[in-house]
C-alpha cells in the first residue's frame, strides 16, 4: 500500500508511534498539524514563532508517546493539550516576552516608508506643532525625549530636575496630547 493511502484506526497508530514506526510519524504529522497549528496560534499570533511550536509539539509527542494512555481521553486531546501547553509555556518563556518587548519600531516605520501607507515623519502630521502648544515644562522633556532621543536619566541631568519629576512630566505630556487628538 502506498504510504500517502496509509490509514490506521486509533489504537493501531499508537502502537506504531510506540514502537517508533517513521510512517507512523509522518501519519501523525499528515493528518493532525493543521487541527494543533489552529490551536497554537490562536495562543500566539506570529506564524513563525506558532510554527516552532508545532514543531516542538511534535518532538514532544515523540519523546512521550509512552506516556500516553487511552484509559484518559483520545490521542487527538492529548496532542491537543501538549500543544496548547507548549503554546502557553512559550508565551511565558522569558525569550517570548522580551521578544514582544524588544519589536523594533523601526521595523514598522521601514514598513510604512516602502508601502507609503502612512508618513512616518512626526512633522508632517503636525505633531512638533501641537507639543510646542503644551507648557514649556512639558514641551521640553517630549522634545528631548522623542526628538533628540535622550533617556529619562539624560534628561533629568540636562534639565537639572530629580528623575521622577521627569517620569511624571512625561506621562502628563502625552496624557495632555492625547486629549488634543481626541
Amino acid at each position: 500500500m502506498e504510504e500517502s493511502q496509509l490509514t490506521y484506526s486509533e489504537e493501531e497508530l499508537v502502537d506504531a508511534l510506540k514502537n517508533k514506526e517513521n510512517k507512523a510519524y509522518r501519519y501523525l504529522y499528515m493528518n493532525y498539524r493543521g487541527a494543533l497549528y489552529n490551536a497554537i496560534s490562536q495562543i500566539i499570533p506570529d506564524e513563525e514563532t506558532a510554527g516552532d511550536v508545532l514543531q516542538e509539539t511534535f518532538i514532544t509527542v515523540w519523546q512521550n508517546i509512552n506516556k500516553y494512555d487511552p484509559a484518559k481521553g483520545r490521542l487527538f486531546t492529548w496532542l491537543l493539550r501538549i500543544s496548547r501547553n507548549s503554546a502557553i509555556n512559550k508565551t511565558r518563556s522569558k525569550v517570548y516576552k522580551s521578544q514582544l518587548k524588544n519589536d523594533n519600531f523601526e521595523n514598522y516605520v521601514n514598513t510604512l516608508e516602502k508601502t507609503g501607507s502612512m508618513q512616518s515623519n512626526p512633522d508632517r502630521i503636525g505633531l512638533r506643532t501641537q507639543v510646542h502648544q503644551l507648557k514649556e515644562d512639558y514641551k521640553n522633556v517630549l522634545e528631548l525625549s522623542y526628538y533628540q532621543g535622550f533617556t529619562q536619566e539624560e534628561i533629568a541631568k540636562a534639565l537639572k530636575i530629580p528623575l521622577g519629576t521627569v517620569k511624571t512630566r512625561l506621562r502628563n505630556a502625552l496624557i495632555e496630547l492625547r486629549k488634543q487628538f481626541v
